[in-house]
């Protein structure tokens, strides 16, 4: 049998497939999604939830000329797929590859870059007033998923698409999850939409059964407004309505029919924006992804790893459900990762004490706030990308308050696939310049829980920041203990150079060291373990005794580590030591493994041993001009 997929080089060639031809076509995506997502990695189930959605959307609108936005973006595989780039999709997230997100440097069908959540509404209201004050005509459409909407930000966009009334059309695509089950009032409302049978009695019969009686106008006008009332006490599609929103659904996702019937009643509906609720089934298509969609959310690459050796987020859970067993007054915050940060274990012994707040990072900071106004301990467990979206919170709602909540962010530093959206490497830059902060990164998974146990101990506000997979293979100690607040731990000796190495990138520095001793150099390592405060002692003791040092950081150079460090020497006095910063550049971080970014900015063990080798050559050849000029 021929291949449909090879026949689409673009969205124009589904428009003259007929509706047998476009079954098949989807069991072609499906196949597709699983023999290249085994592969390289990547979002399965998601993507398996929507292939009929994406194929009805290109059949009805004109891509590029219309614009389709994908929130978050990691459902947009099917669309990457029939826009043009089907013969790149086994590079997917590869260094070099395409995205596994939207992104518009990679072709025109993708409007917008979408890595974080609940953007879509706000980008595509832009866009449709931009048609609008330039007197075009095409159309604006967002695709948000049921997690997705329950963030802040889609709220916000929402209202005011409402109170402007342009025409914008809104797909919101309902399966029930997120990575985890959606959580939330909102989720109950949709989940009284998907499974209440009265409604689709009341939509697909009532009309029908109205007809069917005497004195039909006036029977048809009360049973429309007793419908009306039907719908808004049974079923609260009146919020989208009240919002200012058309109502179309809940539609079958998985319908192409049903589903370019809505789209096209949407494309031809002008006087105010519309909402289209979608019924998907993630995981689609294939049984393993359904059955166990959390999972199959997100599947890593096929790689060699030591299954032996636990993650970071797992020492971190792990050490959680002990402390949370020792103290009453622990409680636990993630903002719709469960799953991603291994909390699963703590909730299902301690179901009152951890809180998945939903896509909300906002709301998940203020809360834990309120809690620690009251004598709780908060952990607000959230990657180190997404705390981004809560740094006013950080700042106003606890450090302002000086309330001792605990940060646990998770992806620090080098991602690695996920790409520029996903990379931790700002973190240490935004944290370290807010009063009443303390920073942290453990140099493995055995300090990580000594930093937790001293960080809900302190009685202020730390953030521990520890990177992405597994740990370093350490032993865990049973017994935990403080460790004073800003005090680094010499780990070599040496009196050539002092290497200052962060969290994940002291392993590396130790080997370095090594590699430099060949080289006749004795390079000092130290674990810098604390990048706020700065252990001003032991900092003033090594500028007194060695006349070079060198920083190293997985964190932008911009106001990082180093930056702390160099200025710290120049309060010092000390400012004309020489000062290596090893760490990112000022530039966003694009997708590869993390061997492979940390090689190309020379974080790995060669690249830090070749860049401390370098300041050495660079004095000796000084010092030749300087014998030469004589």
């Amino acid at each position: 049998m021929t291949r449909l997929l090879d026949q689409i080089d673009n969205p124009a060639d589904l428009k003259k497939l007929s509706q047998h031809e476009l079954k098949q076509l989807a069991s072609e995506l499906r196949q597709k999604l699983v023999d290249t997502i085994s592969v390289t990695g990547g979002h399965l189930a998601s993507n398996l939830g929507v292939v009929e959605l994406t194929i009805a959307l290109h059949r009805v609108f004109d891509s590029p000329k219309d614009k389709i936005i994908w929130d978050v973006g990691h459902q947009s595989y099917v669309h990457k797929l029939l826009t043009g780039r089907k013969d790149h999709f086994a590079s997917l997230r590869q260094h070099g590859g395409l995205s596994g997100f939207t992104n518009p440097e990679e072709s025109p069908h993708d409007p917008f870059g979408t890595g974080h959540a609940s953007t879509s509404i706000s980008a595509a209201l832009g866009m449709a007033i931009a048609r609008d004050l330039h007197g075009d005509d095409h159309n604006v459409v967002a695709v948000i998923g049921d997690g997705a909407i329950t963030g802040g930000m889609a709220f916000e966009a929402l209202n005011h698409a409402g109170h402007l009334g342009s025409r914008l059309i809104v797909i919101l695509n309902d399966n029930g999850m997120s990575i985890s089950p959606t959580v939330g009032g909102l989720a109950r409302v949709l989940n009284r939409l998907r499974f209440d049978p009265r409604y689709r009695w009341a939509k697909e019969e009532s009309r029908r059964i109205i007809k069917a009686l005497p004195l039909g106008e006036m029977v048809w006008e009360v049973g429309r407004q007793a419908r009306g009332r039907f719908k808004g006490l049974l079923l609260p599609t009146m919020v989208w309505e009240e919002l200012g929103f058309a109502y179309i659904g809940p539609i079958d996702g998985h319908d192409t029919v049903e589903l370019e019937r809505a789209l096209q009643q949407a494309k031809e509906y002008h006087s105010k924006p519309v909402f289209i609720h979608v019924l998907t089934t993630k995981g689609k298509g294939y049984r393993l992804a359904e059955d166990n969609a959390v999972y199959f959310h997100g599947i890593p690459a096929q790689r060699v790893s030591n299954q032996n050796i636990p993650t970071y987020s797992e020492v971190f859970a792990q050490t959680v459900l002990r402390l949370t067993r020792d103290d009453p007054k622990i409680v636990t915050i993630t903002p719709a990762m469960p799953e991603g940060n291994c909390l699963s274990i703590v909730a299902a012994e301690f179901p009152k004490r951890v809180y998945d707040v939903g896509i909300c990072e906002q709301h998940a900071v203020t809360f834990a706030a309120g809690l620690a106004t009251q004598g709780f301990i908060p952990i607000v467990a959230i990657y180190s990308t997404f705390l981004q979206r809560a740094f006013d919170q950080i700042i106003h709602d606890v450090c302002l308050q000086n309330l001792p909540v605990v940060f646990a962010v998770d992806r620090g530093g080098i991602v690695g696939d996920d790409g520029k959206t996903h990379q931790g490497t700002f973190d240490l830059s935004y944290l370290t310049l807010i009063p009443n902060l303390s920073v942290a990164a453990p140099r493995d998974e055995n300090e990580l829980q000594h930093l937790l146990y001293t960080a809900v101990n302190s009685g202020q506000a730390i953030a521990i920041r520890y990177p992405r997979g597994s740990g370093v293979g350490v032993p865990l100690d049973t017994i935990l203990h403080k460790i004073q607040i800003g005090n680094w731990e010499i780990m070599r000796e040496g009196n050539d150079v002092a290497i200052l190495a962060v969290g994940v990138t002291v392993a590396p520095a130790l080997e370095a060291a090594h590699e430099l001793a060949t080289n006749g150099i004795q390079a000092a390592v130290v674990n810098a373990r604390f990048i706020k405060p700065l252990d001003v002692e032991l900092l003033t003791s090594l500028a007194s005794c060695i006349s070079r040092l060198v920083t190293v950081e997985e964190n932008t150079l911009s106001g990082g580590f180093g930056s702390s460090v160099t200025r710290l020497l120049h309060d010092l006095g000390a400012g004309e030591i020489p000062v290596k910063n090893i760490g990112i550049p000022d530039e966003y971080v694009e997708q590869g493994t993390q061997a492979a970014i940390r090689a190309k900015y020379g974080l790995d063990a060669q690249g830090i041993a070749r860049q401390v080798l370098s300041m050495f050559t660079v004095h000796k050849a000084s010092g030749r001009s300087a014998r030469q000029a004589k």
